[in-house]
């Protein structure tokens, strides 16, 4: 090296007037400080760029521009989530997208639609093809041609049956030195991982035996980066993916890609700093493509992937799916509220992915010091009565907890921990209503879209606990379930499109516009969102228990020179010192009439 890594970056430490290349050259400077390489930073750098396609260019990115409107919503689906026969599941996706959600909702995230062996989808076989059961690539290129595409970069491991770990198994070809193996007496009692299964699987190869790292499951053998040659192995792919029309990544179980013996090998700061690069190259090739990683940890290890907007452009908001059901479940707002006035702003070109439901379960860890033990098992228990399923992590402590509540969030929604009861639609809608107006992007769950309830068949025949969440509509029986009047399926679509149809049309509900949290007792959870340039403001209110409860407008700011309207009921507001009595999880969205409402 021609120069101290310290030296080297104190020279190029946020250069973004420079070259493309010495950026690259000191992210992987501090990257690779402690690997023996046999090939300079230079080197790398410049063999990522050949792989991009990109020159050597000054550096144009903004890193505090916002690349998403109030617009701007997500739906979450497996490519196959609805199927007609003797069609390929992704023509039939596309179908029901432009039926269905077209003006509504305007970007898609499929999950990993590539061949793989288990975790549905996410053990990857392949990760330039797509699993021919859903279709080809001319299928991803169709609906990324009408609606921003979302796809998973599975980046932390791969399946066991890949072609790369065979070739690791045989000691000879590319993926041979491309995976972490430990030594069973390494120091690994403080490694934090979300199974309880062995760490290390044993193999035997053309070198002889080794010992494997698999944070999740054996199937999945996770990737080694401290070989250069693995992070060039992923730009391809990033390129590919580029080159089909992904605009947005999803940087699958990120946290744990670096690995040391003797830590807890998760949010290493060589992982931070691989985002990082990753953005770098991503938004170089593509200056609106985005970066949402994917940490399901507690909060405050969450808030620490934004960097200082240079690396994921969006995170997940992990703890808003526990903090929500526990404040439905409960009637009582405290926690949600406590959480919602700790969480930082987003600084401009970074966000939040609101989400409340997905084909995982509703994780517990990002509820940890937010939620108190007794809080968490009797939200556990509630859960488990309404027909959810639990999956158990072991804690530092060798004990068992739970990790995450594996349930249809339709039925999560059955009653509160007093039982079932008559309320289910309606604090589902509130859910919805909540979360669609909070800061930051709605991220909605195609089942939740169509109120699927639990699969108790699909996890019979897999015995997997997130199975009961991943229903498989047929075309035919969706369509009966959506006309049929007596059934909630098509009541839940319409009421969410209406709800979604509505944000979209408000400046305050910009991802990044201002947002307060409101003190209206246990009772009544609410928040103030006032759009960019201050001509809007949104008055969010939420009656999260089973009474009715009154509302007093003199509690809110309702300006005296402004008229007021209630936008999801289309109600004017002509007393601002009257009470509006909301019955049980009804919503209401008070606004200033401006922007054409």
């Amino acid at each position: 090296m021609s120069m101290p890594i310290n030296q080297l970056k104190h020279k190029l430490q946020d250069n973004l007037n420079g070259k493309l290349k010495d950026k690259l050259t000191q992210q992987l400077a501090t990257i690779y400080q402690d690997v023996e390489l046999e090939q300079s930073y230079e080197e790398i750098a410049h063999a990522l760029l050949t792989i991009m396609e990109l020159s050597n260019k000054e550096i144009t990115a903004k890193p505090f521009t916002n690349h998403w409107s109030e617009k701007d919503i997500i739906l979450i689906t497996y490519g196959d989530s609805i199927i007609k026969e003797d069609q390929p599941p992704l023509k039939t996706l596309k179908t029901f997208l432009d039926s269905t959600i077209k003006n509504t909702i305007n970007s898609v995230h499929i999950l990993p639609f590539f061949p793989y062996s288990s975790d549905d989808g996410f053990a990857v076989i392949d990760y330039s093809s797509v699993n021919e059961s859903l279709g080809t690539w001319q299928d991803i290129e169709q609906i990324s041609e009408h609606y921003h595409l979302m796809s998973d970069l599975v980046i932390n491991h791969c399946s066991s049956r890949s072609a790369w770990f065979d070739n690791f198994i045989k000691g000879e070809g590319q993926g041979s030195d491309f995976f972490f193996t430990a030594l069973p007496d390494d120091e690994l009692s403080e490694v934090v991982r979300p199974r309880t299964s062995p760490l290390l699987k044993e193999v035997e190869t053309g070198q002889g035996k080794k010992f494997v790292w698999c944070t999740f499951s054996h199937d999945q053998v996770d990737f080694d980066f401290r070989n250069p040659e693995v992070l060039t192995a992923f730009t391809s792919i990033i390129k590919q993916y580029l080159d089909t029309g992904v605009k947005i990544f999803r940087l699958d179980a990120i946290a744990f890609l670096w690995k040391i013996a003797g830590t807890t090998s998760i949010n290493l700061p060589q992982t931070h700093e691989v985002v990082r690069l990753l953005r770098t190259l991503i938004e170089s090739a593509n200056s609106s493509a985005i970066i949402i990683t994917e940490t399901n940890i507690p909060n405050t290890q969450n808030l620490t992937y934004f960097g200082n907007a240079n690396e994921a452009h969006g995170i997940y908001n992990f703890s808003l799916p526990p903090l929500l059901l526990n404040t439905l479940l409960t009637g009582n707002c405290l926690y949600l509220k406590r959480w919602l006035m700790s969480m930082p702003p987003p600084q401009d070109g970074t966000m939040y992915f609101n989400f409340i439901a997905s084909h995982d379960g509703i994780g517990l860890r990002p509820a940890e010091g937010l939620l108190s033990e007794d809080e968490i098992d009797n939200l556990v228990e509630t859960i488990e009565n309404f027909g959810g399923k639990i999956s158990w992590r072991t804690s530092d402590t060798g004990e068992q907890k739970a990790y995450e509540m594996n349930i249809s969030l339709y039925d999560a929604m059955q009653g509160t921990v007093k039982g079932k009861d008559q309320w289910n639609f309606e604090r589902f809608i509130c859910a919805h209503a909540i979360m669609f107006a909070l800061e930051g992007i709605p991220g909605i769950y195609i089942h939740s879209m169509l109120g699927t309830q639990n699969d108790y068949q699909k996890l019979a025949n897999t015995h997997h606990n997130r199975s009961i969440n991943r229903h498989r509509w047929h075309e035919n029986d969706l369509e009966e379930a959506l006309a049929d009047k007596n059934l909630h399926h098509g009541k839940v679509l319409s009421t969410l499109k209406y709800l979604l149809n509505t944000r979209i049309k408000q400046a305050a509900f910009h991802p990044n516009a201002t947002q307060f949290t409101l003190h209206l007792g246990l009772q009544l959870f609410g928040f103030w969102r006032q759009s960019k340039d201050r001509k809007q403001s949104i008055f969010c209110v939420s009656n999260v228990s089973d009474q009715t409860v009154a509302l007093p407008l003199s509690e809110l700011n309702l300006i005296t020179t402004e008229s007021w309207l209630e936008l999801i009921s289309h109600t004017k507001i002509t007393e601002l010192t009257q009470e509006i009595t909301l019955n049980p999880y009804q919503t209401v969205w008070i606004s200033n009439i401006a922007n054409g409402n």
